[in-house]
């Protein structure tokens, strides 16, 4: 029981803020709305934290937020868009790390008192196995999208066995310590046991599943926030790590469905690794190449347009730049719209921030479901760093390794035109046959470049349409 009625009131507005803050974010149009009203959440969770009868020194409690304002601050401002899903999971690791080890410092209370089997040891021992799995495996996720370590599932014969009894042994030792309260040998084993499962589980993952891995980490910390917030009996950790874990999981669920994907086939099924795609290797295919006042000439012409943005927009920070060609091609007369398929780029949301940030309007950014049936109207669809979303395989070829994966149906547009720096296939390792319709210009370079010399001809251009 908290007590005092100033951070009783202030955990209540808090969990308000927290649960607008979901709803808001749910909608690009309110998305910065809920930051902010999150963010005040958190201010006033913190100030009701410091507020308990409990805290007796603000000293290390000082140092602490400084210290991490001072690293967090920076981090902020310096991370680029393509880098948000690693720096989620790091965050994740850190995050889950402070809940285990408060639970380590609970256990270790409870067996200097002597306690037995409690509510507060079960819950202590739920939420040390899901903090330090997350932590490690948010880790090992970070390093693959990142590239520090292989991105290609790490699989060996056995092992989901050896990930069974690992799982197994954690658990025991969790049950043990519930019933048994201790700070020796045993809580040092539970400890490494729980971080070892945490990078076995995410090893025989590919580097294309890790967006939704890292969703999934995000429920279990949030899970585990919220088991030591029954731990501690405080209400809004309750209620925010339920909120957190509700919410990881709906997106990893999204994701999936996006994908076609089970949580069987992204937990243990492997997908993700690069494999050699339909005519790999093999003779090399023609395709179509235009040049940057071919490409304006055919967008200058059209009367409709969709813009199919993807991570190769973000990695090139494209995204001013097309939303200029968009003002541009308006300007002309001509109908523009954006195609954004729901797991284009690395997370959930991410093209839609990108050109939101590029001050290009909401209604102009249409979801993958509303906009397939207007394709096969459309002039001219222009793919700008997207590969595996507009990959017809994944509807015609059924042996595909995306087959089953909803795309967005450029290939059914009139014409169709593709910014990429070259041929190499996408996260999924295989060619995609749209570059090699009739239909289909490859436009070759960098996609800022590229957007840039297209408008700078459009601007200068005869006015044609």
């Amino acid at each position: 029981m908290i007590g005092n009625p100033l951070v009783e009131a202030a955990y209540l507005v808090a969990a308000i803020c927290f649960i607008l803050s979901l709803m808001w974010m749910s909608h690009p149009s309110t998305s910065r709305r809920g930051v902010f009203v999150g963010e005040f959440g958190m201010l006033l969770a913190i100030v009701g934290t410091l507020l308990l009868k409990e805290v007796v020194d603000y000293k290390l409690i000082a140092a602490a937020l400084l210290l991490g304002s001072a690293i967090g601050v920076p981090l902020a401002y310096m991370m680029p868009m393509t880098a948000i899903p690693q720096r989620t999971a790091i965050s994740h690791s850190l995050g889950a790390l402070a809940v285990a080890l408060i639970g380590v410092v609970e256990m270790t209370k409870l067996a200097a008192a002597g306690a037995a089997l409690s509510f507060a040891s079960a819950a202590l021992g739920f939420e040390m196995l899901l903090g330090f799995l997350t932590c490690t495996a948010s880790v090992l996720a970070f390093a693959k999208l990142q590239e520090l370590v292989p991105t290609r599932p790490m699989i060996f014969k056995g092992q989901q066995a050896l990930n069974l009894v690992v799982f197994l042994a954690a658990v025991s030792c969790a049950v043990v310590l519930a019933l048994h309260p201790q700070s020796g040998p045993l809580l040092i084993a539970f400890v490494a046991l729980s971080a070892l499962f945490g990078l076995m589980l995410v090893a025989p993952i590919g580097g294309a599943d890790m967006p939704t891995v890292i969703a999934l980490l995000n429920s279990y910390a949030g899970l585990a926030a919220s088991a030591m917030g029954f731990a501690l009996s405080n209400k809004l950790l309750i209620i925010t790590g339920a909120l957190d874990g509700a919410s990881g999981f709906i997106l990893a669920v999204i994701m999936c469905k996006a994908m076609n994907r089970s949580f069987a086939n992204v937990m243990f099924g492997g997908f993700g690794q690069v494999v050699e795609g339909a005519g790999a290797g093999g003779e090399a295919r023609p395709v179509r190449s235009a040049s940057q006042e071919d490409a304006a000439l055919m967008l200058e012409n059209a009367a409709s347009v969709v813009i199919v943005p993807g991570y190769g927009m973000a990695v090139a920070q494209a995204q001013h730049k097309v939303s200029e060609l968009y003002q541009t091609l308006q300007n002309k007369g001509v109908d523009v719209r954006f195609a954004i398929h729901p797991v284009a780029g690395r997370m959930p949301g991410h093209m839609n921030v990108l050109l939101a940030e590029a001050n290009i309007p909401y209604e102009r950014l249409i979801e993958m479901d509303e906009i397939n049936g207007d394709l096969p109207t459309t002039d001219v669809a222009l793919i700008i760093g997207a590969n595996d979303v507009v990959n017809p395989a994944a509807r015609d070829d059924p042996k595909s390794a995306i087959a089953g994966m909803p795309i967005i149906e450029a290939d059914r547009a009139k014409a169709v035109m593709v910014i990429k720096r070259s041929m190499k296939p996408g996260f999924a390792g295989i060619e995609n046959d749209l570059y090699y319709l009739d239909k289909t210009h490859m436009l070759f370079g960098d996609a800022k470049d590229f957007v840039a010399g297209m408008v700078k001809e459009l601007a200068g251009g005869s006015g044609m349409h």
